[in-house]
């Protein structure tokens, strides 16, 4: 699924593309956010997103394109880390649910590919009850971490890597 946002600026009568576009990756057991485990996810769901990205970026917004992707498999979550490095995608949120605190292949590809990634958890990790959880293998390789705040996470990983890609000259 992808949600564009085009500026109405036109060349050729078609609408310019943004400038930046915004990968949103979900791990194992995240394609079901609003029906799992509401009482530590919430019972919203991803469609969300787009709407809260307008209101944290405002007229900026149409500076974005996001597109989703979600598996449960590890290989596919990273050949689609190579393939949006291959479609110059400009950066990644990316929730690898456990992945996160076991997979040192996906850590490994997050530290070559190039792209920033903001990690990105809907609950606070550091609070949670299994220690694993308050570990990350991607961390080192990562841009930053946002963890805690809900579906707003991925709202606020969205702003981060826009003023991120705009600072970067």
């Amino acid at each position: 699924m992808a949600i564009s946002a085009f500026s109405s600026s036109r060349a050729n009568g078609r609408p310019t593309p943004p400038p930046y576009t915004i990968l949103i990756m979900n791990g194992p057991n995240l394609g079901h956010l609003g029906e799992r485990q509401p009482e530590i996810y919430g019972s919203q769901g991803l469609d969300l997103i787009p709407a809260m990205v307008q209101q944290l970026l405002g007229e900026r917004a149409a500076e974005v394109e996001l597109s989703f992707f979600q598996s449960n498999s590890e290989g596919r979550l990273i050949d689609r880390l190579e393939q949006a490095r291959e479609e110059g995608v400009h950066g990644v949120a990316f929730n690898a649910g456990a992945y996160t605190h076991t997979s040192l292949a996906i850590a490994d590809c997050i530290a070559w590919i190039g792209l920033p990634v903001v990690e990105v958890h809907i609950s606070n990790v550091l609070a949670r009850a299994e220690k694993i959880r308050r570990t990350s293998f991607m961390g080192e390789s990562v841009l930053g971490v946002i963890s805690g705040f809900g579906l707003m996470s991925y709202a606020l990983a969205v702003q981060a890597l826009h003023a991120h890609l705009r600072a970067v000259p």
